[in-house]
């Protein structure tokens, strides 16, 4: 009998390429189109594979799908995924690393140039009435402003070749990132001056976060966090939601102490029609776009297929985030 790959939710993605990969690979490949942790259980009972768009897949999932050996993701975050629970069943829990680098540090870029640049306030006065308005503060030379990037991973880097040269320096911190001379020189030709989470977070005009969410990152933006920050600071996320506290960071916002957030993700996604960040001037939110261009479009359909693929060939994916008993 030929293995079992599910897909649990594409969201409108075409997903046709992959599917074709599976099937050269000998897989019978189903596709649900929920999240529903009952019908992932009902359609994939005798699954190897599945295959995520965001479905949430908790360690009672897992319990019941007992011919699983691998949940691919298409995606760089895995916060949605019991990893202890996936690695204890021995099942491979892979990602997409790296493929969206590029898109994911250009949107912060834009997102970070709407913001400090007013864009929210200046589109919405830029009408015959209301031509000579001005927001209540200039907006800030770039240059005379520091940049904070917290998590100095691919993403992280990346940001800081193409955001770096605006700004009249750069400081980073990343616990994992290693201590080498390559490293070092690395940082060094990106302008990034290495310091501790204390001080990028006391000195940074603007900060920027390229984090996973894990249980130590979730909610480390939070009111102690932005009430060390400079006056009129921004802050800028294109990573998890959830490592921002919602209520904190719109308290920072209506007291004036940020004067702006960028934002491509919340801690609830899709957002409730009165969520408190929703259609604020001093917020500038898409939503959670910024991975997305032709290229990844299709590559997160491939690298997602791929890891299957692999794994049916050799017991081991590609790209893996875990090591199963």
């Amino acid at each position: 009998m030929s293995p079992i790959a599910v897909y649990t939710d594409t969201d409108d993605t075409d997903v046709s390429a992959g599917v074709r990969l599976l099937e050269e690979a000998g897989y019978e490949v189903r596709i649900l189109e929920t999240r529903d942790a009952d019908a992932i259980i009902a359609g994939a009972r005798d699954a190897e594979v599945l295959l995520l768009g965001y479905a949430p897949i908790t360690r009672e999932i897992i319990a019941a799908l007992p011919e699983l050996k691998l949940i691919a993701l298409m995606s760089m975050g895995f916060d949605f995924v019991d990893l202890d629970a996936a690695s204890e069943h021995g099942v491979w829990v892979t990602n997409v690393p790296g493929a969206a680098t590029e898109e994911v540090a250009t949107h912060a870029l834009a997102l970070l140039l709407h913001a400090t640049r007013q864009l929210p306030f200046y589109l919405g006065s830029a009408t015959p009435e209301r031509w000579n308005d001005r927001a209540e503060t200039a907006p800030p030379r770039l240059s005379e402003l520091q940049l904070g990037i917290v998590g100095l991973g691919k993403i992280g880097r990346e940001f800081a070749r193409v955001a770096g040269p605006l700004f009249g320096g750069i400081v980073g911190y990343d616990p994992f990132l290693p201590d080498t001379a390559e490293v070092r020189a690395e940082l060094a030709q990106l302008g990034i001056r290495r310091a501790e989470l204390a001080e990028v977070r006391d000195s940074a005009h603007v900060l920027s976060l390229h984090l996973p969410l894990t249980p130590d990152t979730e909610r480390m933006v939070d009111a102690e966090f932005l009430a060390a920050m400079p006056a009129g600071a921004v802050v800028l996320n294109v990573s998890r939601g959830g490592l921002i506290d919602s209520a904190a960071l719109v308290a920072a916002l209506d007291s004036g102490r940020l004067s702006a957030a960028a934002l491509d993700v919340l801690d609830q996604e899709p957002p409730a029609a009165d969520h408190p960040l929703l259609g604020r001037d001093d917020v500038v939110l898409t939503p959670h776009i910024a991975y997305f261009s032709s290229f990844t479009e299709a590559e997160y359909v491939r690298v997602q297929a791929a890891n299957a693929v692999t794994f049916a060939a050799t017991g081991r994916p590609e790209s893996p985030v875990n090591t199963p008993a």
